[in-house]
């Protein structure tokens, strides 16, 4: 899955070191290798040996040579290097960048970046998180939301009612994340961040409505733009010849990225009403969290009773 600039500038400004000189537009421009490219020859207008989707990496060599051009010659390099379909560009060793380069790269909306680390030291550590970066990303379909304060994605197959549960619950108080498409990463050893994507931002398809825009019709205080994954709930067909966990004591797990994360499975049919039971799924998820297990307690009352005591 390609990696936007945004994410890559966010998960790695600390250690790398960078911040951005110009070029803001391009954030959601997307990173679509592992490797970088040393410019080199592509600043002196070669360009056909520049990569797509490749960090350029602009050295003292590239400044220097940039620097000794005449005005006009300049003015055509940039034109033509930042026209290329690269992601993004990064000096090293905090190198000041000529005025021309900057504000090319801001018309032609590419992200020019600057690390106080030496070229030689930035490219390996580019490349580490790139790896990490890559390695620790992917995308689920789903509807992903707040419920209760908590990251809950539904999942299910297509027409299921996901969207139409989700509509329900952020019309009770609870926040919308993303719909269709979720974009997952993990921070650390247990921890999935879930978004939406740039595109379908905020967007939710519901059959017969078409597509609605949540912060257009409930406001700001619908919508959170990441959200921590805690629970997964799948929505399945009713399925007469399936054995259901009736009690509620089952363990399941859904594994993202990973991680571990509990799961409930609710089977729907004609006249359930599928966004209440999902906050009450969430609300005895929080009472399990907190040592209060329903299900756990009825047993133990029922196996007290059978061997003839007194229920407490």
């Amino acid at each position: 899955m390609p990696v936007t600039v945004d994410r890559f500038l966010k998960s790695c400004s600390g250690p790398l070191r960078l911040r951005l000189v110009s070029g803001t537009g391009g954030l959601s421009r997307e990173i679509t290798s592992r490797r970088v490219q040393k410019v080199g020859l592509g600043i002196t207008g070669e360009v056909d040996s520049t990569h797509p989707g490749l960090i350029q990496i602009l050295g003292e060599t590239e400044i220097a040579y940039f620097r000794s051009q005449p005005a006009a010659r300049q003015a055509r390099i940039a034109d033509l290097f930042f026209s290329r379909a690269i992601p993004c560009a990064v000096a090293g060793v905090a190198l000041p960048l000529p005025p021309l380069m900057a504000e090319t790269a801001e018309r032609r909306g590419i992200p020019l970046l600057v690390s106080d680390l030496p070229t030689s030291e930035l490219i390996p550590e580019i490349l580490g998180h790139l790896e990490r970066v890559f390695s620790e990303a992917t995308t689920i379909h789903g509807v992903l939301l707040e419920i209760l304060g908590m990251g809950v994605v539904l999942l299910g197959k297509s027409g299921v009612g996901k969207s139409e549960c989700a509509l329900d619950l952020i019309l009770r108080g609870h926040r919308f994340v993303s719909d269709d498409v979720i974009l997952l990463e993990k921070r650390g050893s247990a921890t999935i961040l879930g978004s939406g994507a740039d595109m379908t931002r905020y967007h939710m398809e519901i059959r017969g409505l078409g597509i609605i825009n949540i912060r257009d019709l409930f406001g700001h205080m619908a919508i959170v733009d990441q959200k921590k994954v805690e629970m997964v709930i799948r929505i399945e067909e009713w399925n007469a010849e399936k054995e259901y966990d009736r009690l509620g004591v089952e363990d399941m797990r859904t594994d993202l990225l990973g991680v571990s994360l509990p799961t409930v499975l609710i089977p729907v049919s004609p006249g359930r009403n599928l966004a209440t039971i999902v906050e009450v799924a969430v609300r005895n998820f929080l009472l399990k969290r907190q040592g209060v297990f329903s299900a756990a307690e009825l047993l133990e009352r029922q196996a007290k009773m059978a061997e003839g005591g007194t229920p407490e």
